[in-house]
């Protein structure tokens, strides 16, 4: 598989990530976007050695959008601060559905997430418990139609399924996420033929960890669902 590389240098590496492929994965024999990238580097480099490729945040598998990696130590600990400091955004596209429930045209979803480990999902947990950890998003509805509205999401916290639990717990699954949707959400986004979660991470801003120059990214999506709707808009 030829990635789609949006930007790379000596420290770093922009790419998009097709829905269907982990970020990275220890199951043998199933392709993930850390050994694409490496194979990549390799065959591109005039030093045949194993390229070191450092992963700074994560896509779950279904999601598709924009990642940056680290190709040093160096640059992988400066994107890291940036990444616990919350300077290191990401904005994504999310296409919900909202049933005839009335949606506010913005909001912001503050919860506590627990990973369960037996089911490997992010189930929303009262601060008492202990055992939560903070997640706080904001949303923007950018576009809908009947009964699924398209939403501009940007995270504050970067929990484990942090946007697709927080959006199904607040009554507005997003289509095509077979892990946290309902049988209703999930009837439509059969309806709709979609057959992947329809989040995208589609821009992504950060500091060049060697340069210190503004690094901005956006991409456009393969998933028609999304790009119909804003297409629409324009």
């Amino acid at each position: 598989m030829k990635p789609h590389i949006l930007y790379e240098d000596q420290d770093i590496i922009v790419c998009l990530k097709p829905a269907g492929i982990p970020t990275q994965t220890s199951r043998p024999g199933l392709p993930d976007m850390v050994s694409i990238l490496k194979n990549h580097i390799y065959q591109n480099s005039a030093h045949k050695k194993q390229p070191y490729l450092a992963v700074i945040h994560r896509l779950d598998q279904p999601v598709e959008g924009l990642l940056v990696l680290a190709k040093t130590k160096q640059a992988a600990a400066g994107l890291s601060k940036q990444l616990q400091a919350g300077t290191l955004n990401k904005q994504y596209y999310a296409l919900v559905y909202r049933g005839a429930e009335e949606l506010p045209k913005e909001g912001i979803l503050a919860d506590y997430l627990w990973k369960n480990p037996q089911t490997q999902k992010a189930e929303i947990v009262a601060q008492a418990s202990g055992k939560g950890k903070q997640a706080k998003l904001h949303y923007r509805v950018m576009t809908g139609k009947d009964d699924i509205a398209l939403l501009d999401v940007r995270i504050e916290t970067g929990r484990f399924h942090q946007i697709r639990a927080q959006l199904a717990h607040a009554g507005f699954p997003i289509l095509g996420d077979q892990k946290y949707g309902t049988q209703t959400s999930m009837e439509r986004s059969e309806e709709l033929g979609i057959k992947n979660v329809s989040l995208f991470a589609y821009a992504l801003t950060f500091t060049h960890p060697k340069t210190g120059k503004q690094m901005e990214f956006q991409a456009k999506t393969q998933n028609p669902a999304i790009s119909h709707l804003l297409t629409t808009m324009n």
